[in-house]
């Protein structure tokens, strides 16, 4: 006899994060909103620095300097303080074709393993980039047309991966709380 388990409930799933989560939480989420925010503005200003950069160049032959330099050392920055927020706010892609019909024990298991797999991801990636700005750094490279030290922009990649990294383990935890909360089917 197959039992029907009922759908995940519209509330909790589509609940402000805020109302989801405990105080650590909501913690983690403020942070990772401030992260995000950060990302926001220096991609704005980016965007201002690249129109005044080409405006510049087509009018009066007078680019910003480095600018090139300056977007790719800023918008590796500003990718990686989105990760985290996105995570906590499911907005990865995900393929739920396949758990569409599956009871929400299984759905929230599911989601437990991808997101302490994040977790483990972020937590690599954030070693790996660390330790790559330590290399930049004992060999002194520079940037090309302003000089600036190569191993800031990598540096400056590391705490958006921390934190994708404890998002990816409290996101584990809050869907395996869910599934045992679930029952065995």
């Amino acid at each position: 006899m197959t039992t029907m388990h009922p759908p995940i409930p519209e509330e909790e799933l589509h609940a402000e994060p805020s109302a989801r989560f405990g105080p650590g939480g909501q913690l983690l989420l403020n942070v990772c909103k401030m992260a995000a925010a950060a990302g926001s503005l220096v991609f704005t200003a980016l965007v201002v620095m690249s129109i005044v950069s080409i405006v510049g160049r087509k009018l009066w032959s007078a680019p910003v300097p480095g600018d090139v330099e300056l977007l790719q050392l800023c918008a590796a920055f500003a990718s990686a303080n989105f990760f985290a927020y996105c995570h906590l706010n499911r907005g990865d892609v995900k393929v739920d074709f396949f758990t569409d019909h599956l009871p929400p024990r299984a759905v929230h298991s599911l989601d437990a393993i991808g997101s302490l797999l994040i977790g483990l991801f972020g937590a690599l990636i954030a070693w790996r980039t660390g330790a790559g700005a330590g290399m930049l750094e004992s060999a002194g490279e520079t940037s090309m047309i302003l000089g600036l030290p190569l191993w800031i922009g990598e540096a400056l990649m590391v705490p958006g991966f921390v934190l994708l990294a404890l998002s990816g383990f409290y996101m584990s935890v809050w869907h395996l709380r869910r599934a045992v909360r679930r029952g065995l089917p």
